[in-house]
């Protein structure tokens, strides 16, 4: 499963006033099962800490998987654009990237935002 920013942001807001909530109730339904995010997710994750706090940012995400982007993941990205654009109905350019990583290994993508990610056919989704 490939776990969307704002999926890592509610886990963390949740952890953070220790008040569980859907993040903290998806992720023990899921406990044990491989979790992963996209570089694009980290970088979006990232821009919520200042710069001294990069290996806070690192050690909440020690748990997940990390899945870099290339040259596949362009590919499938591109695909996911071009069509999108073409029905007039695009997503932006890092929610495109998340679903193409997703795409690319064959991933369901944990999310909440599904007006977006609905939009990609075959996608497989989850939403908390």
């Amino acid at each position: 499963m490939l776990l969307d920013t704002c999926f890592l942001i509610d886990l963390q807001r949740e952890r953070k006033r220790r008040r569980p909530g859907k993040a903290c109730a998806f992720l023990e339904s899921w406990e044990g099962a491989p979790l992963s995010f996209s570089l694009i997710t980290y970088m979006e994750f990232l821009e919520g800490y200042p710069d001294e706090s990069r290996e806070t940012a690192d050690r909440f995400l020690r748990p997940y998987k990390r899945i870099a982007t290339d040259a596949e993941t362009a590919w499938q990205t591109s695909r996911i654009e071009r069509a999108l654009r073409a029905q007039g109905h695009p997503i932006g350019d890092h929610d495109a990237w998340i679903a193409g990583t997703a795409r690319q290994h064959g991933l369901t993508l944990l999310t909440r935002n599904s007006e977006h990610f609905r939009r990609i056919p075959g996608l497989p989704l989850a939403v908390y």
